[in-house]
């Protein structure tokens, strides 16, 4: 019901938490952490003071919001150029010391947000394998020694000093000093490797127990996963039919057909269930199109379908090894971008077309209480009006909010999802792994007020709670730009997916009483 405030409330107190976890987590980075969370803050304090109004009932106005977003704009650029600055001066220090003979510790490196050190869990085979001594060395019977000796040859003094290796699985871990920067030595490594042995094995940069760089190569055939089987194959074309079903009933429902009675009815449906295909259509391509770009394999696309939506959208396993960070982010920004972009004109036109008169489907008004966003844009376009009971709207309308709302739900931060690829990529194993385990949490508290939570949970732990594994080069982060464009992707998320309050919906004249969600 729209009159229980704990949802948007809920979520304000956890972002609020969450900015003061962010604060203690980034003390013991030094100066260069706090200016990343300052960073972070800069970008969210528009939002929060933004939303954090519109939970207590004050709508302020879009002047008000825009010189909001100028500060914000402003005050992060002035903390980029001093992260940048403070970057470059102990990137000159090390270089330095490089010059003078002096050994680069991982103290001395700029700090990371993450590693894979906290990523893993204590009793994971890599961390079994570094806390066993040399006397495993003889384990190391799966790679041919004429293979060992090439890789080992790969390492110097001026990329990445060798100190120690390990077996493992079918290949080895090389414990070390790195003598660059990752991007650099990972590049130089891994043309190295391919020169000498081609495409037989893969590379693996990343960061240890201790916090050191360390490098892993394991065969290819075991870094890659077939995600295409004929089981798998089958199962997908079942989900067509079944997806292409719930669009099509979904279509009759909003052409005025409640049950469909006879097949020539579904065709009523068709033009609704074809727009929903577009936007599930266009997701994939901009993300297998970024995918082709960092030459990386994905499986065939298992689509999810919804009775209540159409459709849930679909996911994609990753088959191949990610070449690091960049490629994650830039792979799972691409279909929310363009599903969110298309289904946002879809809604704009619609309600366009409905402010004119030309709405053809009668609908209560208290609906539009469902989604901060909808009820937000609902109330430019249409104003007094919904304050009746009932509301005529355009068919683009409930396209385009439900394209919305399927590229919001993938949004939201958890396992595989397109939400939780981005925390992943920004900030690191662990943050994704808390972030899923919350996202699975609020799911089940937005049962009380929509049952659909809950089967989108079911699906995200059943299928997609897990992340994605360790990239060729972890170590290696994100620019602000595209750390920014995560952070208002997951806010966009937020206010598609959470309601208006009562309160809210009274003072903006939105319906009356208690809204219904989609």
């Amino acid at each position: 019901m729209m009159s229980n405030p704990l949802l948007p409330i809920s979520v304000l107190v956890l972002t609020l938490a969450l900015l003061g976890w962010g604060y203690f987590r980034s003390r013991k980075f030094g100066k260069l952490g706090l200016l990343s969370w300052l960073q972070f803050v800069a970008l969210m304090a528009p939002w929060l003071i933004y939303f954090g109004l519109f939970v207590l009932g004050v709508f302020i106005n879009f002047t008000t919001l825009l010189f909001l977003l100028l500060g914000s704009t402003i005050a992060y650029v002035a903390i980029s150029n001093q992260l940048r600055k403070i970057v470059s001066e102990e990137k000159s220090a090390i270089e330095q010391k490089l010059k003078q003979g002096i050994e680069v510790t991982g103290s001395d490196r700029p700090n990371s947000q993450d590693n894979l050190a906290n990523d893993l869990p204590v009793k994971t085979p890599i961390a079994l394998a570094m806390s066993q001594g040399k006397n495993q060395l003889k384990l190391f019977k799966s790679l041919p020694a004429e293979d060992m000796k090439l890789i080992q040859g790969i390492f110097g003094i001026e990329t990445y000093y060798v100190t120690e290796t390990i077996p493992y699985q079918e290949g080895a871990i090389f414990k070390g000093n790195l003598r660059g920067e990752p991007d650099v030595v990972h590049d130089r490594l891994t043309k190295s490797l391919h020169d000498r042995l081609g495409d037989r094995y893969n590379l693996f940069l990343v960061e240890g127990q201790d916090r050191k760089p360390v490098v892993i190569v394991l065969p290819s055939r075991v870094s890659n996963v077939d995600n295409n089987t004929i089981p798998q194959r089958l199962l997908i074309l079942v989900l067509i039919f079944a997806n292409g079903y719930t669009a099509l009933n979904l279509g009759a429902l909003v052409g005025g057909i409640p049950v469909v009675q006879s097949p020539q009815e579904y065709l009523i449906g068709l033009p609704f269930a074809l727009g929903i295909g577009a936007i599930l259509g266009l997701r994939e391509l901009a993300m297998r199109l970024m995918a082709k770009k960092y030459k990386v394999t994905m499986s065939l696309p298992f689509l999810l379908p919804s009775s209540q939506l159409g459709s849930f959208g679909a996911f994609s396993r990753i088959s191949s090894p990610l070449p690091n960070r960049v490629a994650l982010f830039d792979i799972a920004i691409a279909p929310a971008l363009v599903s969110g972009l298309v289904s946002l004109i879809l809604l704009l036109v619609g309600l366009r077309l409905s402010a004119i008169g030309m709405g053809s489907i009668d609908i209560p008004s208290q609906i539009f209480q469902a989604s901060v966003l909808a009820g937000t844009l609902a109330k430019l376009f249409l104003g007094n009006a919904l304050q009746d009971s009932f509301i005529s709207i355009h068919p683009l309308v409930v396209l385009g909010w439900l394209g919305s709302v399927i590229t919001a739900l993938n949004l939201m931060p958890a396992g595989q999802l397109d939400g939780g690829r981005i925390v992943q990529s920004v900030y690191g194993r662990r943050t994704a792994s808390w972030t899923t385990v919350l996202t699975l949490i609020f799911l089940v508290i937005a049962t009380v007020i929509n049952p659909l939570a809950l089967y989108w949970g079911g699906i995200i732990l059943i299928l997609l709670r897990d992340l994605e594994r360790p990239m060729l080069n972890e170590l290696s982060e994100l620019d602000g730009d595209r750390e920014a464009l995560g952070i208002v992707a997951l806010f966009w998320m937020l206010i598609t997916l959470l309601p208006i309050t009562a309160s809210v919906a009274d003072r903006l004249g939105i319906g009356g009483g208690s809204g219904l969600l989609p």
